[in-house]
């Protein structure tokens, strides 16, 4: 068996979470609600025979990157919108008050995007809002859910 060349240069150094990959219809839209509505910047772009793709992700998590992976296949594109996730499947994002997220839920109630207003639930989840994005995917916007606190509490010290 021949050997294989890699690509890149670079590699994780261990097994690591890296993306969630979502089907878009209009990834120029998707794009842009991403860039305006979350913390996510565009990474890459490409296009190749089979369509179109997109990267987002956070510019401060050069070292442990996660990314939102955006595909619009060109065999799907006359099928109008994509499949979601399912109702209660969600990207949550973590926000650093109660402000940003009355804020987050006015400019979606605004673009018509709000689907669930600001409420407060039981510990764990927090005060939250959710919007869904062009394709109907819902992203959750949360403060005080204590994700960031509980990977700080638990894991902080391993670093």
């Amino acid at each position: 068996m021949s050997e294989v060349a890699d690509k890149y240069a670079i590699h994780p150094p261990s097994m690591r979470w890296t993306h969630i990959a979502l089907p878009v219809a209009d990834i120029d839209k998707t794009i842009d609600w991403y860039e305006r509505f979350t913390p996510l910047e565009l990474l890459d772009r490409r296009e190749d025979v089979d369509g179109y793709g997109a990267w987002l992700g956070h510019r401060d998590q050069v070292d442990k990157p996660f990314i939102l992976v955006l595909v619009s296949f060109r065999r799907d594109q006359h099928k109008g919108p994509q499949p979601i996730m399912a109702p209660f499947a969600h990207i949550g994002i973590e926000v650093t008050s109660r402000d940003e997220v009355d804020a987050i839920a006015k400019r979606g109630e605004a673009e018509g995007c709000l689907a669930w207003p600001p409420t407060d639930m039981p510990p764990p989840i927090g005060y939250i809002c959710a919007l869904t994005d062009p394709d109907g995917n819902m992203i959750e916007f949360s403060y005080d859910q204590g994700v960031y606190a509980t990977v700080q509490e638990v894991w902080g010290s391993d670093s």
